[in-house]
């Protein structure tokens, strides 16, 4: 095991990997922005370093600058939450080069995976059911082609994207041209490649995610699924495991050709199976996140397994202790993403408390929002028996969570979790419309 890990990142998923390390009895190494200097990340940690200015590209980013700051430190590995290096294959070569364990996909992986397309032929001899798409596209007319081969409507994504960036909708060929444009200038810039891909547009459907866990022994497990549909603009908003859309069966059959296709691609590590479930119940796989999600907590609270205390110690080569027979997925547990409206220094916070009720944030008062990062302020989660029982509780910590300082979301996301159509559970990715 680790006797010393740097954390590559911020915020709160900084925090939430320096309380594992202690948790584990590993020393953490924390490196910050010039504009992060008073974060809490900064202060939990045993040892923290300045590596740069506000960008993400002078310091986050700066591979350089944290290999050099992981070696000054001592540290043996590097972990870097999600965003940012996660899922940088050139980055975590580096860490090799240096000594240094990544503690996430083997840059093997990476770049295999890395491109979608590659990725859904990978998945579909494994075993899944694919989205019809194309692999990459090397023009516009190659597009115009595909488009009218797969049936509009369709949609244009980047090969390398993430975050719903690079992501158009096409009704017909009229939108056709402006949509590649757009969307390969959006992936160049967000991810520094432009290449993009088609494949059909299910709808209506729910987004439903699969939680997988594989160790370098050939041993995988799935950890259930979690329903993403609840977003704004391809951002996801709530999130909820199990999906009320999927039932017992569908949950067995899914979760065993998922940890089936993992094995067959040899994945190692945390990863996530994105699906899209139409009315009748078909799965259709998406794509596949090579990192710790988001969302990762609503998992944690359903199974009791720390998925971050897992990655450290199967890139610690550590194999799994537990099989798909002995895992428990009890109740319901939902999240809630409090995003920030606009930037400020944080006056108040008042977290809610109770059984199964958690706030991951990195928010103290005088925390300063500054608009050089995502709006992401902390993720609320609970969990209980039922799910009536979890969005009863839901309503009861939205109402007490108090951020002062800043406008943030509360108020919308108590009016979702009051919704009708959310609380019956019959819900998909139309949920919030243009809104």
């Amino acid at each position: 095991m680790f006797s010393k890990i740097l954390i590559a990142n911020r915020g709160e998923i900084a925090v939430r990997i320096i309380r594992a390390c202690k948790e584990m009895g590993v020393a953490t190494v924390a490196v910050y922005s010039e504009v992060d200097r008073n974060a809490l990340h900064v202060a939990l940690a045993d040892q923290s370093y300045c590596i740069g200015g506000p960008e993400a590209s002078e310091s986050y980013l700066n591979e350089n600058q944290i290999i050099n700051t992981a070696i000054l430190a001592g540290a043996q590995a590097i972990h870097p939450g999600y965003g940012f290096l996660s899922e940088n294959a050139h980055f975590a070569r580096l860490c090799r080069k240096n000594g240094l364990v990544f503690i996430g996909a083997e840059p093997e992986s990476m770049e295999q995976l890395s491109d979608k397309a590659v990725l859904k032929e990978l998945m579909s001899e494994a075993g899944l059911t694919v989205i019809p798409g194309t692999k990459a596209l090397p023009s516009l007319d190659e597009a115009r082609k595909a488009a009218e081969e797969i049936g509009y409507p369709v949609m244009l994504k980047a090969c390398a994207g993430g975050g719903g960036r690079g992501i158009r909708l096409i009704h017909s060929i009229d939108e056709l041209d402006d949509a590649y444009h757009q969307a390969t200038t959006e992936a160049l810039s967000a991810f520094g490649d432009g290449s993009v891909y088609l494949e059909k547009y299910i709808f209506p459907a729910r987004h439903v995610e699969l939680q997988i866990l594989a160790d370098e022994y050939g041993n995988a497990v799935c950890l259930g699924d979690r329903d993403c549909s609840l977003q704004r603009r391809n951002q996801k908003l709530i999130e909820e495991t199990p999906s009320p859309a999927v039932n017992d069966e569908q949950r067995k059959k899914i979760m065993e050709l998922a940890v089936e296709a993992v094995k067959k691609i040899g994945y190692i590590g945390a990863g996530t199976l994105e699906f899209l479930v139409d009315p009748e119940g078909n799965f259709w796989f998406m794509e596949m996140n090579i990192r710790l999600q988001v969302e990762h907590c609503v998992t944690e609270m359903l199974t009791g397994i720390d998925l971050v205390k897992w990655q450290i110690r199967i890139a610690a080569g550590v194999p799994l202790n537990f099989t798909q027979g002995d895992i428990r997925m009890e109740g319901s547990a939902i999240e809630c993403r409090i995003n920030a409206g606009n930037c400020g220094t944080l006056n108040m916070i008042h977290v809610p408390g109770g059984p199964s009720v958690r706030f991951d944030t990195c928010l103290i008062k005088g925390t300063v929002v500054s608009p050089y990062y995502d709006s992401l302020l902390g993720k609320l989660i609970v969990h209980a028996k039922s799910r009536e029982e979890t969005l009863r509780k839901m309503r009861a910590a939205l109402c007490e969570l108090v951020i002062d300082g800043v406008s943030t979301n509360i108020e919308e996301q108590l009016r979702i979790v009051e919704d009708e159509r959310f609380t019956s559970g019959d819900y998909d990715l139309t949920f919030m419309g243009n809104r």
